[in-house]
């Protein structure tokens, strides 16, 4: 299932570019394509050294891929953010410090209301194996589609003010896992689940602020609750301040909040400083 899905993403999206790259692009009125990758590294080497410190290096590759459609009628958008990075420090293994797949989509019909009615589905998981690093051990606590979280909303969506859109709705949460079945087993049974459903509500709300001619700040906010335990919350807060020094080099500060209380009972956050090499494919 995890092959068939990954193909399946590789090819909606490499279908898109070869599409986009035909001379004759008059039937594709309203889509608008948009393929963003990023290079960030980080090294630092050391010779005879009298005040401390280990040899490093580290460096992670970013994706932001687009597909989104706009009519008179309907607003597609499908949205992609890649991220993976590996970190050596000294004569450590080399570890993984960054490890995502976060693809939503979004269908809205346009109606004469101040909401508009959506479909959503939201795929996340891991790209690759990640690991809980204890010392020399590494033990592996993640993989692609182990766990992989999808969700499905429908409700109604405002976006009627430029840069800001948020959504609620009625929610379906999927849970799949194989070998790492502590995310979807369930205590009260003697058997070992692989897959867990929950129903309840999801909320989306994302803002893109424009600070200065060169500074622009993306926030996103994703909540979902269940109807059996309504005071608990999932919690997803994805932050990132890019700066633009020129057409191909970026200053990016990102920070993720976390909560999910299948995966931990304390907030998880991510904090990044990244300078990279930007480069926009279309």
């Amino acid at each position: 299932m995890k092959d068939k899905l990954l193909l399946a993403v590789a090819i909606f999206f490499l279908t898109n570019i070869l599409l986009f790259g035909q001379k004759d692009t008059a039937k594709f009125t309203g889509w608008i394509p948009k393929a963003i990758a990023g290079l960030n590294i980080s090294q630092l080497s050391l010779s005879n050294w009298t005040q401390g410190g280990e040899n490093s290096l580290t460096w992670t590759i970013t994706g932001n891929l687009g597909y989104n459609y706009q009519s008179d009628d309907w607003n597609l958008s499908n949205n992609l953010k890649l991220a993976y990075g590996r970190t050596k420090l000294g004569g450590q293994e080399i570890r993984t410090n960054d490890n995502e797949f976060y693809l939503e989509s979004v269908l809205s019909k346009k109606i004469d209301w101040i909401l508009n009615p959506f479909f959503s589905n939201i795929i996340t998981t891991s790209i690759a194996p990640g690991f809980n690093y204890n010392g020399n051990q590494s033990i592996e606590i993640s993989n692609f589609f182990d766990p992989g979280y999808v969700v499905q909303s429908a409700g109604f969506e405002y976006n009627k003010l430029a840069g800001f859109k948020t959504r609620l709705g009625l929610g379906l949460q999927e849970v799949f896992t194989n070998h790492n079945r502590q995310y979807t087993d369930d205590p009260t049974t003697t058997k070992v689940e692989a897959f867990k459903l929950e129903i309840g509500l999801q909320s989306v709300t994302s803002g893109n602020v424009q600070i200065a001619e060169n500074l622009m700040l993306n926030s996103s906010l994703t909540l979902f609750t269940r109807f059996k335990n309504l005071d608990v919350w999932d919690v997803r807060w994805d932050n990132s301040i890019v700066a633009k020094v020129n057409s191909w080099l970026n200053v990016n500060i990102g920070f993720l909040l976390i909560y999910q209380k299948d995966q931990s009972l304390t907030t998880q956050m991510k904090q990044t400083l990244q300078l990279g090499v930007v480069y926009t494919l279309f």
